[in-house]
Formats: C-alpha cells, structure tokens, sequence
C-alpha cells in the first residue's frame, strides 16, 4: 500500500508545483471528455426525439415508397433520390375495399418549398399536396374553415389549407378564412387551419408550418410532376398490417407488371421497421460523431505526453536522487504514470460536468423553441469518458515513464 500512495503524494505536489503547466495538460482532457459527454447525451436525445414523431404518426399506419430496398434499409426515396414509380392510379387501387380489405383509407403525398405572398409580405414556406383523406388518414382535424374535397384534389383547384403556424405568420392572428395568397404566383383561396400538432423533429416537416394543397394542384400547377413521393395507408387494426403489407405489395406488382417480387419498384414499411431503420441510420451517425470526438481525445493524449517527457527532462535529478536512496525502476515508472493518470482522471472528471452542463443548456433551448426535448445522460456515457480519459493518461504516459525509469542514479546527480 505503501508503494501506491508515496507516488501518489509526490505525483499530487508535482503537479501543484506546475499550476499552469497542469492546466494547458488538462485543457485538451476536458475538451474531449466533454464532446464525448455530449455526443452521447445529445445525440440520444435527437434520436428519441425523431423516433417519438414516428411512433407519434400512428400504430396502424403503413408507408408505401417508390423504389426498392432490403427489408433492413432505407428505400432510395428516403436517401433523396426520385424515384417516379408511384401514381396516384395506384392510391386509389390501395383503397379500394375489394383489393386490400385491411385498409380503412389511404392519402398520397407530395411536397416541396414556395413563396408565399399575401399583400407585401413574402415567405418561404413548405408545402405539401395531399388527398382530402388527409384528416382521417393522420387523425387530425380543422379549427376553421374546412379540408378541400375528393372533387377539388383532382380538378386543380386553388385552394389551400394552413398550417396553425404558418396561419399565424402569414396573418398574424387575423381569420385567413376566404382570404387571397399567392404560392409561386398562383392565387389560393384559403378555405381553412388545421389543429395545431406537437413540433415536429428536426428534419422532419411539421402539419403546424406546412400549407396544404389538393394533389393534382401540387403536381401540375406547382411541381410539374405526375407522380407521388409515397403512400401512407391506415389500417383497420395493428394485427392486420402485416397482411395488409402483403396484399398490397400483390396489387402493386399487378398495377407496375412485375412477376419477380425481387424486380419491385416499391418498398412498404410499417412504424416498427421505419423506428427500426431510423433507429439504426442515426444510431451510426452518433457513433461516427463519437469517434470524431475520441480524435480531440487523442490529441488531449499526445499533450499529455509531450508535458511528461518536458517533465521527465526537468526532474533528471529528483529521479537520480529517489534512486540514489533506494527507489527501484519500477516505483519510478510508477510515479509518472499515476502523474499522467492523474492529470487525465482530473481532466475527465471536469469534463463529465462540463459535458452535463452543455447538454442541459441543449435541453432547455431546445424545449423552449417548442420540441419535447429529452434531457438523458446516461451512466455508459459517463463510464466510457471516464474510462478513456484515465486509459489515455496511462497509455500517453507509459513512454515518459519508461524513460524516467532508466535514468542512471549516478548521471542524474552530475546533470546540471
């Protein structure tokens, strides 16, 4: 025990005695321990964040993207690549009862960005064309006015429908109801608002800051395209999607003549594989920050190093003296490796706290743009930065105590 808190005393008043010099050491440790803490911490957050709007658009829904993909990935679609093999012959094939009994209703989807004008004040805005399934197919509703009907989603009406946010930017708290706005040049008459919806995830539109359009009107006045960036269909009960899937995946390979399933030019997913696909895309986007941040560890590391060999040079004779009376090779390494493993645990843990601290920061500005932010530190986190910093310090460390050990007594005493 002995041989354990000597050098743990003599590496303590070392340390002291360079204040500035421990600090610059200690810096990199609590800047990479630190990022390391927050990506752990914020990371997890978004990701929840953005699985908790998936789980949030309904058990029994099913999407139906264009292009194909393995079961375990991502359709090209969601990687931004057109794909034009959806149309909207094939939504109202989905919703007819005879065909996929399983389905209560279906919408189609586009989407893209516009300008908005009403009287001298422009915006760009997100908006999206869609069916008058709409409300039933996302369990929302109107608070004024109304949804555009299955006549005006084919017959190129210009109507439109505002988001509770967007309603509020345009018309700053005014009744948009039969009021005139311009989107790329082409005069809408709104004819309603929609309830207003939790704030969606980054990345993700929102039904609050979105404007909606009948499907045809998006596609031929706006977009100029003819076919839909996907399907969302509801089913009639949870246990009935994983016929659905397979009823519907039947109709499409009728409707596109595919007889090979492995030739499908769609891909079907329910909320437990889109969670699942999601869940995985940024599960390795985190761990590649991670190891970004280990980087900035590294670097922390080689300071480490570079202020122990200074201070093995520096301390020539203090070595050659503790041998002089009797103190072996190995309780000299010993000393310099609790040293460095010290100036790293110290740096971790500082940089634990400072991590915790950004992360609550992260959590309440996000919370307060509107977004149910998580606060969630976890104890792996905290593990694994604690851990790394003290392997890092033993790791840098193990050169500068090497060296230190085979100093000889007798040319340490005659070094000036």
């Amino acid at each position: 025990m002995k041989s354990i808190i000597s050098p743990i005393k003599i590496s303590y008043k070392n340390l002291l005695a360079a204040k500035f010099r421990s600090f610059l050491t200690i810096f990199g440790i609590i800047i990479g321990v630190a990022a390391v803490v927050i990506i752990f911490a914020v990371g997890r957050s978004a990701q929840e964040l953005v699985l908790d709007q998936i789980r949030g658009i309904g058990s029994n829904l099913i999407g139906i993207l264009p292009g194909a993909s393995e079961e375990s990935g991502p359709p090209a679609a969601v990687m931004g690549i057109t794909v034009t093999t959806l149309k909207y012959e094939d939504l109202l094939e989905i919703k007819k009862e005879k065909n996929v009994p399983e389905i209560e209703n279906a919408a189609g989807y586009v989407s893209g960005t516009a300008v908005v004008k009403y009287q001298e004040e422009e915006l760009g805005v997100s908006f999206t064309g869609t069916t008058a399934s709409y409300l039933d197919v996302e369990d929302t509703g109107i608070i004024e006015g109304r949804f555009f009907s299955e006549d005006e989603e084919t017959n190129l009406s210009k109507v439109a429908v505002l988001g509770s946010e967007i309603s509020k930017d345009i018309f700053d708290g005014d009744n948009p109801i039969g009021k005139k706005i311009k989107i790329n040049n082409h005069k809408f008459t709104v004819i309603g608002t929609l309830k207003e919806r939790e704030a969606a995830a980054f990345g993700i539109s929102s039904q609050n800051d979105s404007i909606f359009i009948p499907l045809f009107t998006a596609q031929k006045l706006i977009l100029g395209i003819s076919h839909l960036a996907f399907i969302r269909a509801k089913v009639d009960t949870v246990g009935n999607i994983p016929l659905a899937k397979e009823n519907i995946s039947a109709l499409l390979r009728n409707q596109h003549d595919i007889d090979n399933p492995k030739d499908d030019d769609f891909s079907i997913r329910d909320q437990a594989s889109a969670v699942e696909i999601v869940g995985s895309v940024t599960d390795a986007i985190r761990y590649f920050l991670l190891a970004v941040g280990t980087i900035s560890l590294i670097v922390g590391g080689v300071g480490v190093m570079n202020v122990m060999l200074i201070a093995v040079n520096q301390r020539i004779q203090e070595v050659g003296l503790r041998k002089a009376v009797g103190a072996k090779n190995f309780d000299v390494m010993l000393q310099f490796l609790i040293e460095s493993a010290s100036i790293s645990f110290l740096g971790g843990a500082i940089g634990i706290i400072l991590g915790i601290f950004i992360s609550f920061l992260v959590y309440l500005a996000v919370n307060a743009l509107g977004y149910d932010w998580q606060f969630l530190i976890s104890i792996e986190s905290i593990f694994v930065a604690s851990s790394v910093s003290i392997l890092i310090g033993v790791i840098f460390g193990l050169y500068p105590a090497y060296k230190a050990s085979k100093i000889s007594p007798m040319e340490a005493l005659r070094y000036e």
